[in-house]
């Protein structure tokens, strides 16, 4: 399920997987509508593996970004002690994604 937050005059939402965890976080958008849109994009790209990028922090740790096909980032994981952790991080965005409801919080 993809939640839709309101912070301050700004726009942001998750993506959970079945058991609550988030696994996807967005960027801050101007608008509902381009947030909406960042759900939409998620969707559309997930399936791609162009789309995806994962990346080391200075700490070691792994995580991954989506990305739209502009090469937009839309989407940011948690850190990841493995990359077998992100990984699945993955996996999961792209089982859970496509069909997943919004959810205004």
């Amino acid at each position: 399920m993809f939640e839709l937050k309101k912070s301050g005059d700004k726009f942001h939402f998750v993506l959970k997987a079945s058991n609550g965890q988030v696994i996807l976080t967005s960027q801050m958008y101007a608008t509902k509508a381009s947030a909406t849109n960042g759900i939409e994009s998620v969707k559309k790209n997930c399936g791609k593996d162009e789309s995806f990028e994962m990346k080391t922090a200075k700490n070691g740790k792994i995580h991954f970004n989506i990305k739209a096909s502009n090469g937009q980032i839309i989407g940011s994981s948690q850190m990841y002690a493995a990359e077998s952790g992100a990984k699945n991080g993955i996996e999961s965005v792209r089982k859970n994604a496509p069909g997943a409801s919004v959810k205004e919080v």
